[in-house]
């Protein structure tokens, strides 16, 4: 068997889930756009840099989810996925995952979005296996604000990989193959891990890096 492991955010969407996400809930009013747009601006141009603090953005973005009763954020989330995901996804990515579940693969997600948002991201394309940043919850199931475990972000994808397969025992080499799509230069550590990296619509340094190693390169979009 293979495994076939996608990122999420401008890979298998033709946008970011994480960014939308804050927007949406400055529309909603749940938000206020004078003193969060432009931070989550700065963020998602530092990801694209490659310079993102990870736990500096967790402690920003996770803060809606601590101030506001997870029954509301629930109902947000909901409509949030129907209204603003949904369109997000093309033909394409449904087909690319088609193609691997044809073929018996095993079917993977690892995203550096928090698994709040992007689980029922994943099942929209029949996938259950999701490997996210993962806020922490009370006892009550309402968020602390704070992330549970490592994130899954740049090395941290390569980490929680092992993990995931740890908790099943087994190892990438138990694989025939292993693909990984992704669109960024900060998923370079999983990405050379894996047997058959994929740049997907890939940024300019992602894209540099595909060529001089010979990784094919394709466009979702």
């Amino acid at each position: 068997m293979n495994l076939a492991i996608f990122d999420l955010d401008n890979t298998l969407l033709n946008g970011d889930s994480d960014y939308n996400w804050s927007l949406y809930l400055i529309e909603k009013g749940i938000l206020d756009s004078k003193t969060h747009a432009t931070k989550n601006q700065q963020f998602y141009t530092d990801y694209q840099l490659g310079k993102l603090d990870i736990f500096e953005f967790i402690e920003f973005q996770f803060k809606a989810l601590k101030d506001n009763p997870r029954m509301l954020l629930d109902d947000l989330r909901k409509d949030y996925v129907e209204e603003i995901i949904t369109p997000m996804i093309t033909q394409k990515a449904f087909d690319l995952v088609e193609h691997h579940r044809v073929l018996g693969d095993h079917l993977l997600i690892i995203t550096a979005t928090n698994s709040y948002i992007t689980s029922p991201i994943g099942l929209l394309f029949g996938i259950q296996d999701l490997i996210g940043t993962d806020p922490e919850e009370d006892d009550n199931g309402e968020f602390t604000g704070k992330a549970t475990g490592i994130p899954s972000f740049k090395s941290g994808k390569v980490k929680r990989l092992e993990d995931w397969l740890t908790k099943q025992n087994l190892s990438l080499s138990d694989f025939e193959k292993s693909y990984f799509y992704s669109d960024s230069h900060n998923d370079l550590p999983l990405l050379e891990k894996v047997s058959h990296p994929v740049a997907v619509n890939p940024d300019e340094e992602l894209s540099k890096v595909a060529n001089a190693n010979n990784w094919p390169t394709m466009n979702l979009r």
